[in-house]
């Protein structure tokens, strides 16, 4: 008995059903996250010394040094679990693993932007999810603008 050969309609229609294998293969392989080797409930239930050693060492120093009044107050709030949405100028701040889940109001200089901690963020700065510089947007000349500054080629 002969087996029949899948004809494709065309080319185009072959890569995108092969494209979305590709997608379905790849939306089962999604892992679990892991730091360093540990699962985030490992990581909530360890000492923050141990949590220490796993970081780079620009973040270890900073835990090393202790924290300022503002970071330990923030971490205290967090701990005790008072609020939603806790709003903070301590943009210094290490992400510790007891701050996942939890929605941090990070001072970019004008306002606090709102901060959902992942489990992805942990070990890094709360300044680095709240950028203070926006990205420049020029338009066309202004009112008293110089006749030159007003001058746009044709082209």
């Amino acid at each position: 008995m002969a087996r029949k050969r899948k004809k494709f309609s065309s080319a185009k229609a072959a890569r995108r059903r092969s494209r979305k294998r590709k997608s379905t293969i790849l939306a089962r392989a999604k892992k679990e996250f892991t730091y360093m080797g540990h699962t985030t409930p490992e990581l909530k239930e360890m000492p923050i010394s141990e949590f220490a050693a796993l970081v780079p060492s620009r973040v270890r120093r900073s835990i090393e040094r202790g924290w300022t009044h503002g970071q330990e107050k923030l971490y205290n709030d967090i701990k005790a679990g008072r609020r939603k949405v806790y709003r903070t100028h301590e943009r210094d701040t290490v992400v510790l693993p007891l701050m996942i889940d939890t929605t941090i109001g990070v001072h970019n200089g004008k306002e606090f932007r709102e901060v959902t901690i992942q489990p992805e963020m942990v070990g890094h700065f709360l300044g680095e999810f709240a950028l203070t510089r926006t990205e420049v947007k020029h338009t066309g000349p202004g009112v008293g603008a110089t006749r030159s500054s007003k001058y746009l080629p044709l082209k």
